[in-house]
């Protein structure tokens, strides 16, 4: 029993290893496509805003900023006494851009996400000039070339959707924001694996949009992104990595934030992505392993089998010393991108570095008891709004209320994100 537990973790190290290292050499010496201005098609960037995001301001400008030849900007803000609304319209008209336009939610569907409300409210009023459709979270601050880097391999006719992810650097370094980036650090390469497209930086064709169905899907659907692999896949079409669109997330959050985000992400690839078995698989057999071997660990000592329990104590600090070496292999990877654009990295320090060795065996539990919890949820709260889920396709928005009215922990963006 024991040994076989071992060598099954063994085995786990391995297979993971594999695909970090495969992911790793793809952020270290892919190089993002580039197109020349001439090139570039007509694109709209949509953010759909609720709650002022602490770095919203400098979302909204970076966007202004972009170096791309012809593209409009579309915000829109589930109201205007939304604090979003003010914000978002200070930066546009400091900026004195002339290619953005901020409109409010006109309407809040019960049927769908609020997000996905003001995605297909947003795409449904763009005429027929645009050819791509991008869009990204409040939490994204965009350098200069996002839009171009972004957009590039859509060239690509086998190429129907490009995409990034979010890397974290916290300017906090709490526990609750070292096992949120723990835990992304593993999934993003999942992520990439297994084809999750992830919203915060996510470019779409929008003839891939209109032969695909996917605004009426959105129209009954709990999120944007996850099910844009499965649309691709049926138009035989690939969703493409951009290494480059490695966003930084500087934000810090609590636990009970953290929780409630990563038990929906897991909801989301639930419910829409093909390849939720794999990563259900993944999430099991890499939290039963060890707790059975910690398990066998404390019998061996209770009977005083010490080379047993040994070998088993061996084990679980081989496991924990390859998943930070793993960690730690991505950190560099990602510094390395981020470095590029000329964005500070350095952020753990040797405090926040022992923080991060305490916080690993920490997260796998709090992950745990969120994928056990996302198998059965059926009430979501997502900024201050509850959600019935009831399937894929059968969500309904419990009861729709400004931000501004909204006193619960959830509502706060940090908290939810």
């Amino acid at each position: 029993m024991a040994a076989t537990l071992v060598i099954t973790l063994v085995a786990l190290i391995v297979a993971q290893g594999i695909l970090v290292l495969g992911f790793a050499i793809v952020l270290l010496f892919k190089r993002s496509v580039t197109s020349s201005d001439d090139t570039c098609p007509k694109a709209a960037v949509i953010l759909c805003l609720r709650g002022g995001d602490p770095f919203l301001q400098h979302c909204v400008a970076a966007i202004l900023d972009q170096d791309y030849p012809t593209y409009d900007l579309r915000i829109i803000v589930d109201s205007e006494q939304d604090p979003a609304w003010q914000i978002a319209t200070q930066c546009a008209e400091s900026s004195g851009s002339t290619n953005v336009l901020i409109q409010s939610l006109r309407n809040p569907r019960n049927t769908c996400s609020l997000k996905c409300s003001s995605v297909v409210q947003a795409i449904s009023d763009l005429d027929d000039s645009y050819e791509v459709v991008a869009l990204l979270d409040a939490d994204t601050v965009p350098h200069r070339t996002w839009l171009r880097e972004l957009v590039a391999p859509l060239a690509n006719n086998r190429v129907g959707a490009t995409t990034g992810n979010r890397w974290y650097m916290p300017d906090e370094v709490s526990v609750p924001s070292l096992i949120r980036y723990i835990w992304n650090a593993a999934a993003i390469v999942q992520m990439y694996w297994f084809g999750i497209a992830w919203g915060g930086s996510l470019a779409i064709k929008t003839s891939v949009l209109r032969e695909s169905g996917l605004l009426e899907r959105w129209s009954n659907a709990f999120c944007e992104d996850t099910m844009v692999f499965r649309a691709l896949r049926h138009m035989n079409l690939r969703l493409e990595f951009v290494p480059t669109i490695l966003m930084v997330n500087r934000e810090s959050c609590d636990l009970a934030g953290y929780f409630r985000w990563v038990r929906r992400q897991l909801l989301t690839a639930r419910l829409y992505h093909p390849n939720w078995f794999l990563v259900l698989s993944h999430g099991v057999s890499t939290t039963l392993v060890p707790l059975a071997i910690v398990s066998l660990l404390i019998v061996a000592i209770q009977n005083s089998q010490a080379s047993m329990a040994n070998w088993l104590a061996i084990a679980l600090a081989i496991s924990w010393v390859t998943n930070a070496a793993m960690v730690s292999f991505l950190e560099v990877a990602a510094r390395r991108v981020v470095a590029r654009r000329g964005e500070p990295t350095r952020w753990l320090g040797f405090l926040g570095f022992v923080k991060y060795l305490m916080s690993l065996p920490i997260t796998q539990l709090v992950y745990s008891a969120a994928l056990s919890s996302s198998l059965f949820v059926r009430n979501v709260g997502w900024r201050g709004i509850s959600y019935q889920i009831r399937g894929p396709w059968d969500i309904r928005m419990v009861e729709y209320r400004p931000y501004e009215t909204c006193d619960n922990g959830e509502s706060r963006p940090a908290a939810s994100l």
